[in-house]
Order: C-alpha cells, then sequence, then structure tokens
C-alpha cells in the first residue's frame, strides 16, 4: 500500500466520501457537498487527494464530473488485509 492510500483514508470526511460513493454509486461535487459543512475548495482537495490514490475515479458526463469508487483498489485491499491475517496466524 502507498503513502497516499493511508494519507486518503486518514481523514474521516475522505472516509464518509467513499461510504457515500459506495452507497449511491455516482455522484457529482455539488451532490457529495450536500452532506459537508466545508467549502467547495476544501471538497475538492479532498476528491484530488483520493483520485490521487486511486480509491475513486471521475468521469465527465455533459456538464458535470461524476465520481465512482475504483473497485478493482478495493479489491487489492481486501487481498493485502487477508495476506496480513494470514502471516498474523501462522
Amino acid at each position: 500500500m502507498s503513502d497516499s492510500f493511508f494519507k486518503a483514508i486518514a481523514d474521516p470526511s475522505r472516509r464518509k466520501i467513499l461510504l457515500l460513493l459506495q452507497k449511491h454509486t455516482k455522484l457529482n461535487a455539488g451532490e457529495i457537498a450536500e452532506y459537508f459543512e466545508f467549502s467547495k475548495a476544501a471538497l475538492s482537495d479532498h476528491l484530488k487527494i483520493l483520485r490521487s490514490a486511486g480509491l475513486i475515479t471521475a468521469s465527465k458526463s455533459g456538464q458535470f464530473i461524476y465520481y465512482t469508487l475504483n473497485t478493482s483498489v478495493f479489491q487489492d485491499i481486501i487481498s493485502w488485509i487477508t495476506d496480513l491475517i494470514k502471516k498474523d496466524e501462522v
């Protein structure tokens, strides 16, 4: 796991964004902002960090950018955690 992954999940607001995307599948920044009280600039920074860590993807549709979970990264994380658990059991 890269440092950017740990930085991304260290913040409670970013974890909440991930949970929102898990629940709603696809949201644009305005829809995500409805769940927070911080500025649009702060939300943009959070989304940038999550994208840099590879945890979310962005795709443009019309005038909006929609964010979704990068499920392949989460599969890698689950494998990594499973490997850690197996090593601890030995």
